[in-house]
C-alpha cells in the first residue's frame, strides 16, 4: 500500500492572497517561436539525429545490431546490479532497487524496436499488465508475481502508415487508448480484457489493428497526435498536439467522450492557448474555493504551466498562463496530491541542453509550484538532480514521484516535505536504477542526450515498477528496502 502525500491542514486556511505572487508572463520573441512550432520542431530534430546515429551503430534494434539478452534478478549491492555472475563488469548502476527482470524490444514482438511510452493495468481480478510502447505497435505483458514480463501479444499500429517512435498510451477505465506522432495514426481504443484470455502457452497473440478494437476515432486534422491522456472521474479522453498549429483547435486540448467507449465523440476543444504537449486532468477539490467540483486540466504548453477549466467542454477557459525562470521546452508535470491540488511537479526538456536557469550545469531540475491559486499559480523553488542527464517524464505515487530522466534512468524522489517547504530543500532521491550504462564514465554521472528511458509506471499495487527504454527494452524493478 503506497502512502498518500500528508497535507496540512493548516494550508485549507490559508487566504489566497498569501500563496499568489507576480506572475512571469511569456517572453513575447520567444513565444512566436513556439507558436509556430519551430522550437517543437527543433526539439524532435534534435532527437531524431541522436536516434539516426544509434541507429546507424546498430544500437536501437535488436534484429538489426547487438542482441539484448534477458536479465533475471539481480540484486542491487554496493551500488550495483550484476545480471551475470560471470561477467563482474556487466552492471548497472542502482541504489535501493534491485532488477527482475528484462527483455529486449525484439523479444517483446517488435520487428523495429524504438520504444517510447509506458503504462499499466490492473485487471478486474488482480492480475498486473504492462503495455509497451514502441514505434510498430504496443506490446502486452502479464507482470508474474515473481515480476518476470510474461509476453503475451501485441496491437500493430493502425494499417497503412509508417512506424513511428513517437506513441503514447493511457488507460481509461478496461481499455486502452492509443496516439501516435504519424500521419492518418488517428487514435486506437482497445478493450485490454481481451488479454486475459491468452493463454501464453500457446504463444503470443497478435491482433489486428483494426478489427480487433473497440473503437477508432479518426477525426484528427491529420492523424497525427503528440499525446494522450484521460479522466476516468468524468469519461474523457483528451488528446493533445494534433497537427497542423493552424487547425480549428491549434493542437490544443481536443475532447473525446468515452463514457461509451465503442462510439467515441468530440464535443469541442480548448485552442485558447495554443499548442499543448502534455497535460493532467482531474475534478478540483482544492483551497480555491471558486474552482471546487469542477475540471480542472494543467497544460505543459513548450514555455508555460497553462491552467484551464474544461468543465464545459463547448466553452473551455483558460484560467491562467505563466512562464517561469529558465523556460526552455515546458514538457510534462503531475500534481502531487490529485484530491487536493495545492501542489505541481513540472519538468523542462530543453533547459539543461541550452543551459537556461536553474539547469544551467546540466542537471536535471524539478520545478515545484504552489498552485493554492489557479488564478495566479507560483514557482516556489525547485530540485536538481545529482546527475547529468535530461528530464522527460514523472509521475506521482503517494509520497514519491517516479522520474525518466533519458540516459540517468528511474529516479525516485521523496517528495513528501514539499507542502511544508515547497523551496525544495527537503526533498530527497531515496531509489535510482540506471538503465544505460553507455554514458556511466561521462562527466557529472552521464550526458544531456535523448538516450535510455523514456517512461515508467509505479501504479502496480505489488510495487513492481515498469521501465520502458529507447533502445533496449521493458524492464522490471522493484525498490529493495519499503519507503517510509
Amino acid at each position: 500500500m503506497k502512502p498518500t502525500l500528508s497535507l496540512l491542514g493548516a494550508v485549507a486556511f490559508l487566504p489566497l492572497a498569501l500563496v499568489a505572487a507576480k506572475e512571469i508572463p511569456k517572453d513575447p520573441e520567444r513565444a512566436k517561436r513556439y507558436d509556430s512550432g519551430e522550437v517543437h520542431d527543433e526539439l524532435m530534430a534534435a532527437k531524431q539525429a541522436v536516434w539516426d546515429r544509434q541507429e546507424r551503430l546498430g544500437v536501437m534494434n535488436s534484429l538489426a545490431g547487438p542482441y539484448y539478452p534477458e536479465l533475471h534478478f539481480a540484486q542491487c549491492k554496493d551500488g550495483k546490479a550484476v545480471p551475470f555472475r560471470d561477467e563482474p563488469n556487466n552492471f548497472y548502476r542502482c541504489n535501493n532497487i534491485n532488477l527482475h527482470h528484462f527483455l529486449s524490444h525484439t523479444d517483446l514482438g517488435s520487428e523495429v524496436g524504438l520504444g517510447s511510452s509506458s503504462w499499466g493495468w490492473v485487471a478486474p481480478d488482480g492480475r498486473e499488465f504492462a503495455i509497451i510502447a514502441q514505434a510498430d505497435g504496443a506490446a502486452f505483458a502479464e507482470i508474474t508475481t515473481a515480476g518476470k514480463l510474461r509476453y503475451l501479444g501485441r496491437l500493430p499500429q493502425t494499417q497503412g502508415v509508417e512506424a513511428n517512435r513517437w506513441r503514447e498510451i493511457r488507460t481509461y477505465k478496461n481499455f486502452i487508448v492509443i496516439g501516435s506522432e504519424t500521419v492518418n495514426h488517428h487514435i486506437q481504443i482497445f478493450d485490454l480484457r481481451k488479454l486475459l484470455d491468452i493463454d501464453y502457452r500457446n504463444g503470443p497473440v497478435t491482433f489486428h489493428p483494426k478489427d480487433s478494437l473497440t473503437s477508432f476515432y479518426g477525426n484528427l486534422p491529420d492523424g497525427r497526435a503528440h499525446n494522450v491522456l484521460t479522466n476516468e472521474a468524468t469519461g474523457f479522453a483528451y488528446i493533445v498536439g494534433a497537427r497542423p498549429r493552424n487547425s480549428t483547435c491549434r493542437s490544443g486540448l481536443i475532447f473525446v467522450d468515452l463514457k461509451d467507449p465503442t462510439n467515441p465523440t468530440s464535443p469541442g476543444c480548448a485552442a485558447n492557448d495554443g499548442y499543448v504537449h502534455d497535460a493532467q486532468c482531474l475534478i478540483y477539490n482544492g483551497p480555491h474555493t471558486k474552482y471546487v467540483g469542477k475540471e480542472i486540466c494543467y497544460g505543459y504548453n513548450e514555455d508555460s504551466l497553462t491552467i484551464y477549466d474544461v468543465t464545459d467542454k463547448k466553452w473551455p477557459e483558460v484560467i491562467s498562463i505563466t512562464s517561469y525562470e529558465g523556460a526552455s521546452y515546458t514538457h510534462q508535470g503531475w500534481v502531487l496530491d490529485p484530491a487536493w491540488q495545492t501542489h505541481l511537479l513540472l519538468d523542462d526538456e530543453l533547459d539543461e541542453r541550452e543551459k537556461r536557469g536553474p539547469a544551467a550545469d546540466g542537471k536535471p531540475v524539478t520545478y515545484i509550484w504552489d498552485i493554492s491559486n489557479l488564478e495566479r499559480p507560483r514557482q516556489t523553488g525547485y530540485y536538481k538532480a545529482p546527475r547529468v542527464s535530461v528530464d522527460h517524464n514523472q509521475y506521482v505515487w503517494g509520497n514519491y514521484t517516479y522520474q525518466s530522466n533519458y540516459g540517468a534512468g528511474l529516479s525516485v524522489l521523496d517528495v513528501g516535505s514539499i507542502v511544508a517547504d515547497p523551496t525544495g530543500r527537503g526533498v530527497k532521491e531515496v531509489a535510482w536504477f540506471d538503465v544505460y550504462p553507455e554514458d556511466d564514465n561521462e562527466v557529472g554521472g552521464g550526458k544531456a542526450e535523448f538516450v535510455g528511458t523514456w517512461s515508467s509506471y509505479a501504479g502496480f499495487p505489488s510495487g513492481f515498477i515498469l521501465i520502458n527504454t529507447i533502445e533496449r527494452g521493458a524492464w522490471v524493478v522493484r525498490i529493495q528496502k519499503e519507503l517510509p
